[in-house]
């Protein structure tokens, strides 16, 4: 065993045994030659099993109102500053999400994420939103989380009273690279409302999209911004270039530097689940096989906020197949 496998093998164990590895082991960890990755990978998938078993979690998002957002965000199809050709529609009615809803759980999801297309919703808008999670709770009975933009802490606060587990809030890419992604809003905005959610008392989700562009080295920052949150998800997307946006005619990164990514979140957040988002269908050969084996524990089924999915039966007959469970 050569010097890099002792390494790996190291952190796994301290990992296992409950303590933290150092930020200068995890770099190492993240920046191996690719001649390791296999080494990592099945290091990272011994952590997620003793952590997690094989229980894969299955997610399913309701974009509730999908219209253009004010916000400038470069890879967003639902941007009112480019012109994508998306459908658009405004705040779906307690019915609409609560029949949605009721067939996510049907097909297996664990959670139900209700997204809203706005920078932060408006009095009006919070309030119905509101009583779409009070019908949901009271008709379906499914773990509900909400990604709606900026929050105040009032707003937090009653979120949390209202029996909503998780607030989902990207990051959306490194401190370094996020002016290169968005001028409407700042990296610190995004920090101070995951704040905000935290403080409150709701679960976090964050994570943020590979593959725009960013440096390798940003890449790595992500993951350690990320970290420093403590989330109890993360969410990662592989971008998919969307006709219209700046972004359109990124090429993908390649599947070694986003085994990276899963594997090095994995030994720095053993007990969060770690999601496949949006993308895997249209970066992924095998669907995320490869990255459920290699850290990753959670999918979303169905779809996304403008695009098709995967359907849940596929979904998990493809978790069957690499002895993985909903």
């Amino acid at each position: 065993m050569n010097e890099t496998q002792k390494l790996i093998s190291f952190c796994k164990e301290q990992v296992i045994a409950g303590r933290n590895i150092t930020i200068k082991n995890a770099s190492l960890l993240f920046n191996l030659d690719n001649f390791f990755l296999t080494h990592l990978s099945d290091a990272a998938n011994e952590i997620t099993r003793q952590f997690h078993g094989s229980k894969i979690d299955l997610e399913q998002l309701a974009n509730i109102k999908k219209n253009y957002c004010s916000e400038d965000c470069s890879f967003c199809s639902q941007s009112a500053f480019f012109d994508t050709g998306i459908d658009k529609y405004e705040l779906m009615s307690p019915e609409e999400v609560v029949k949605e809803a009721t067939k996510a759980k049907q097909t297996g999801a664990d959670s139900y994420c209700l997204v809203a297309a706005w920078k932060e919703p408006s009095n009006d808008d919070f309030t119905k939103v509101c009583n779409i999670i009070k019908e949901v709770n009271d008709k379906v009975g499914i773990s509900i989380e909400c990604s709606l933009g900026f929050l105040t802490t009032e707003q937090a606060i009653t979120l949390k009273q209202l029996g909503v587990i998780r607030y989902n809030h990207n990051l959306e890419t490194s401190k370094s690279k996020f002016p290169d992604i968005c001028t409407t809003h700042t990296y610190q905005d995004r920090v101070d409302t995951l704040n905000i959610a935290k403080n409150a008392g709701l679960e976090l989700c964050t994570g943020g999209i590979i593959g725009m562009g960013e440096t390798k080295k940003q890449r790595e920052e992500l993951i350690f911004e990320i970290a420093s949150f403590q989330p109890e998800e993360v969410t990662i997307n592989l971008l998919v270039p969307i006709p219209g946006t700046p972004l359109e005619i990124q090429k993908p990164i390649k599947i070694e530097e986003i085994i990276r990514v899963f594997a090095t979140l994995r030994f720095l957040l053993p007990k969060s689940i770690i999601k496949i988002s949006g993308g895997r269908e249209v970066n992924l050969v095998d669907d995320g096989q490869k990255l459920l084996l290699s850290g990753a524990n959670g999918i979303i089924s169905s779809g996304y906020l403008t695009m098709n999915g995967n359907s849940p039966e596929k979904d998990i007959k493809m978790l069957k197949k690499i002895n993985l469970e909903v």
